[in-house]
């Protein structure tokens, strides 16, 4: 069953560019990810939304995660309310809307 992830982060002023070649250098051909994008969501806030074979892909993926996330970890600021540098979700489709 297909699944997403979407993760938040806040990028500390003037590491933008930093945060996105991190981005641009990660992903490509992780096993199960069928598409993933990097969204602007308001000043130095984003979001990354990713679509997964299966949740087991999305798992078995983590540790490429966790590694592109530390490339980059110094570049996040946090995000407040006890949620640290990243508020990560995942689930698997239960309705297709389009």
């Amino acid at each position: 069953m297909t699944a997403f992830n979407t993760v938040r982060f806040r990028v500390k002023p003037g590491r933008e560019q930093e945060f996105l070649d991190a981005h641009s250098k990660s992903a490509a051909d992780w096993p199960g990810l069928r598409h993933a994008n990097l969204i602007k969501t308001g000043d130095g806030a984003y979001s990354v939304i990713a679509e997964w074979d299966s949740m087991d892909a999305l798992a078995a993926a983590r540790p490429q995660m966790i590694a592109t996330l530390d490339s980059f970890r110094d570049c996040l600021a946090d995000l407040g309310g006890g949620l640290g540098l990243t508020d990560p979700v995942a689930g698997p489709v239960v309705l297709a809307l389009k």
